[in-house]
This record gives C-alpha cells, sequence and structure tokens, in this order.
C-alpha cells in the first residue's frame, strides 16, 4: 500500500549526481589560526509536530559559531543566508561541507568561488571528517534541545538565539585552554 512512517531519515545528505564534488582538503591540516576553517551542516530537530533543520557555520580553530539558521525545510535558502552572514565576519581560507544537495547546488558554490574560498567536502559517509561541527551538534542537543520541548519554530529560535549566545560568550572550552569562542575568536581576528 506504500505507506510509511514520517520521520527523518538516518542520511539527511543526499547528493545530486549533476552537481559538482570536490575533494576533502583537510587531511593532515594542522589548524593554526581563526579563518583558516570554517565548516557547515545540517542537524534536525524533533518538534511537537514535526521536525526543525538547523545549521551553522563554524570557525575550527576558534570553535566560535559565525552564524546559524533554523527552517522547516531542507532546501538550501537557510544554509545560503547562514553562509551569507558568516561571510560578512571575514573570509576562511577552506570552507569544508558534506556532499548533500544544499551545499553542492550551483548558488552556494557559487557565492564561495565568488570570495574566493578553497571548497572541501567530507568522503562519503564521513561524518569524521566534519568532526567540529558534529561535535557541536552533541553539544546543541545534550545541553540545550533534549532538555526543553518546543511547540512553536519561533520558540525554538528565541532558545537555540540564547544557547549560541552562551556558547560563543561564555561556555568554557578545554581545547581552548579554557576559554569562550568569542575571545580567541576576536582577540586574534580583531572583530
Amino acid at each position: 500500500m506504500g505507506l510509511e512512517a514520517i520521520y527523518p531519515k538516518p542520511n539527511l545528505s543526499k547528493n545530486n549526481s549533476l552537481h559538482k564534488v570536490y575533494p576533502y582538503l583537510l587531511r593532515n591540516i594542522k589548524i593554526e589560526r581563526p579563518l583558516q576553517v570554517w565548516s557547515t551542516d545540517i542537524t534536525y530537530i524533533r518538534m511537537a509536530k514535526g521536525f526543525a533543520y538547523l545549521t551553522a557555520v563554524i570557525d575550527w580553530y576558534s570553535r566560535y559559531i559565525l552564524s546559524w539558521r533554523l527552517s522547516n525545510t531542507l532546501d538550501n535558502r537557510f544554509c545560503i543566508e547562514a553562509l551569507e552572514e558568516a561571510l560578512e565576519k571575514g573570509i576562511p581560507d577552506i570552507f569544508n561541507t558534506d556532499q548533500g544537495v544544499q551545499y553542492t547546488s550551483r548558488n552556494f558554490i557559487d557565492i564561495l568561488l565568488s570570495c574566493q574560498v578553497n571548497i572541501s567536502m567530507d568522503g562519503k559517509g564521513r561524518a569524521l571528517d566534519n568532526i567540529f561541527i558534529e561535535r557541536l551538534w552533541r553539544s546543541v542537543k545534550y545541553e540545550y534541545v533534549y532538555l526543553h520541548d518546543h511547540v512553536t519554530m519561533a520558540e525554538l529560535s528565541r532558545g537555540l538565539a540564547a544557547y549560541f549566545a552562551f556558547y560563543n560568550d561564555e561556555r568554557l572550552h578545554q581545547s581552548l585552554d579554557y576559554s569562550t569562542p568569542k575571545s580567541v575568536h576576536c582577540i586574534l581576528t580583531g572583530i
């Protein structure tokens, strides 16, 4: 009968065979400064009715969240908005994504190419290639999402805004010698 439960499928990052896939550029590279490598990804958040999709752009060195967006669809408009906001704060040397259609689409790639950013894409099925954003999703979910029930996108958006402000401005990171992402990023970039 074609009946199927409605739930997020295990792999949200489907590629489009017509889109160009770029090589992974970060193997054995030492991350030594902000603006060297940024990355992005999408995660889903279960709501009372349906799902919300969250994307963020993170600086690998400082762990600073440069931008984020929430959507109720998986089109790439919210990914492009997050990218454009992040690029207002600087231009990275390398921008890493997975091979999902949101990131391999011409309109997303063209923005990076126009800024002369080197594009890097995870290997197929290699979530650890983008480990810093994957670690961010774990923090967001365990420190905020799983502790709160959200009925509306507006509630979720307000809550995430407060969480990301806390994450950037107050949350100490062992990997940053117990400094905050904002203090490390801003001191070293002057932003």
